[in-house]
């Protein structure tokens, strides 16, 4: 028997793989393919229903992203949102043009509760919007079933033909009504039943290991993060000892994690694990460089370089395991997406490798997923719910060039940041918290003496899905000890500043 699936055509919003992650919480499996799909690769898929994701784009424009109209015509449910909503309109007959007023963030919302999609929920509420064109006239045989201050048509549909529309965005948990908006999409119109869990991810993911490294030999990149921790228990799971785990130890990790890493690894889980102890090699390669893009993919080439040395001291290897997640690849540039920052294992990497193929089994999962497949996998609650940690480490956490000396200040300022959360009792409350070096020096007063130390900035925030994200409200009291104890215990410090910038606009890191 067919799994049930729903098709999301990506239109190259930033949010697409968030609406896929909302299907797939809901149990229900979710592809996507990009929106130049041809239609018959769409009607092949037999599919229960698509999803036309937002996008960066107006669908007026010269060369906008635009589908096969014959798309709505094919008797599957289609919802369109944001820019897949104008999209739409504009296949229908409708009109789309400018707004005089956009609107951004959350707003209220009026429904018609005489929608499917709206059945049961509460006729106001509030939406998040994200948008500066809008749906001017309607397309025959469609009608206005939600409408804001400044957008008569937030939202519309055919009933007879199964197409609606949203202009808001229902995947972002700032959407009140969103997960039930999307759930009677999937079940109420599509006829979804929900087949689909996290365990039977992880299987069918092993098995596709297994189906494709057949004998082959696998270099696993770990870093003992929960990324490439899962990946490798994965992969371990589906070939054992054929795979081989390479931990890079760059000298960017955080105070004592090299060794709590390598104890784990070895007499935990019993794999093949070889570290490699490049320090050197890694200051040197991004001594005197500030600009964060190059540190990434100076640090990303470095990474690949060493694995291949190792794969030819261990022998013939062909296959290289990443723990690149999905978050890794919409920052990175994804499609029609724009670029907001490189990762260094995905647009960081050079353009010739030396293995026969690149494997990266958690390339389609937000961190809370990734966090759920490895509860699947057995590994200890305490690596699953590790602190998210940058492949390229405490050098991007540095702004500007990177030297002993700084990475001496930012790992002391960082583990006595940790400590105190922990103490505190909060770290389960906190989704990633870190200590920056600003590059920023200040005035300060010492012993009665003048100052002109480094500035240390404290970032924490919540997030569900690293998307999105606000400010962590740590109490008043915690922050004035973790400043006290870094200005006291560690050397050419004298200011400490608590970032509350939310994402967006800001991303969680600083680089």
């Amino acid at each position: 028997m067919k799994q049930e699936s729903i098709l999301i055509l990506d239109f190259g919003g930033q949010y697409s793989q968030l609406i896929a992650r909302r299907v797939r919480d809901d149990h229900v499996y979710c592809t996507i393919l990009p929106w130049h799909t041809p239609l018959e690769k769409i009607r092949d898929a037999h599919v229960q229903g698509i999803i036309l994701t937002g996008g960066p784009n107006s669908v007026y424009a010269e060369h906008a992203p635009c589908c096969d109209a014959e798309l709505l015509s094919l008797g599957i449910p289609v919802l369109g949102i944001c820019y897949g909503a104008q999209l739409m309109t504009v296949l229908s007959g409708g009109t789309v043009i400018r707004s005089q007023q956009p609107e951004y963030g959350s707003v209220p919302i009026h429904l018609n509760k005489e929608s499917r999609l709206f059945s049961g929920l509460p006729e106001d509420t509030i939406c998040w919007m994200s948008h500066t064109d809008q749906i001017q006239s309607l397309p025959a045989g469609f009608q206005v079933t939600a409408q804001t201050q400044n957008c008569p048509i937030a939202a519309m549909e055919n009933s007879r033909r199964n197409l609606f529309a949203l202009q808001f965005h229902p995947e972002v948990l700032h959407t009140r009504e969103g997960k039930t908006i999307l759930h009677h999409f999937l079940y109420a119109i599509c006829g979804c039943s929900g087949t689909w869990k996290m365990d039977t991810f992880v299987q069918q993911s092993i098995d596709k290991i297994r189906s494709q490294i057949r004998s082959g030999r696998v270099l696993c990149a770990l870093s003992g993060g929960v990324d490439s921790s899962v990946a490798a228990a994965m992969v371990h799971q589906a070939v054992g000892d054929q795979l081989t785990c390479i931990f890079v130890d760059h000298g960017f990790l955080r105070k004592g994690e090299g060794d709590a890493v390598e104890q784990l690894f070895r007499d935990k889980f019993d794999m093949n694990l070889v570290r490699v102890n490049a320090q050197k090699r890694f200051l040197d390669a991004i001594s005197g460089i500030s600009d964060s893009e190059t540190k990434r993919k100076r640090i990303g080439e470095l990474f690949i370089r060493i694995f291949e040395e190792e794969a030819g001291r261990i022998g013939s290897v062909d296959y290289l395991v990443q723990g690149t997640i999905y978050p890794d690849v919409v920052e990175s540039g994804s499609g029609d997406a724009a670029v907001i920052k490189s990762h260094h294992n995905v647009a960081g990497l050079p353009e010739k490798i030396n293995f026969r193929a690149i494997i990266e089994p958690l390339r389609d999962l937000f961190k809370d997923e990734v966090r759920q497949a490895g509860i699947e996998l057995g590994l200890p609650r305490q690596m699953v719910w590790r602190q998210p940690f940058p492949g390229p480490g405490l050098a991007i956490r540095i702004m500007g060039d990177v030297t002993e000396e700084k990475l001496r200040i930012i790992s002391e300022a960082d583990a006595i940041f940790r400590d105190e959360i922990d103490k505190a009792g909060l770290a389960q409350d906190i989704n990633q918290y870190f200590a920056v070096l600003t590059g920023v020096r200040s005035v300060g007063v010492m012993g009665d003496e003048r100052t002109y130390d480094h500035v240390i900035a404290l970032r924490g925030v919540t997030t569900t899905d690293f998307m999105t994200a606000d400010w962590a409200r740590i109490p008043y009291d915690t922050l004035a000890g973790i400043s006290e104890r870094i200005i006291n215990e560690v050397r050419h410090v004298n200011r400490i500043v608590y970032d509350i910038t939310t994402k967006p606009p800001a991303t969680i890191e600083w680089e």
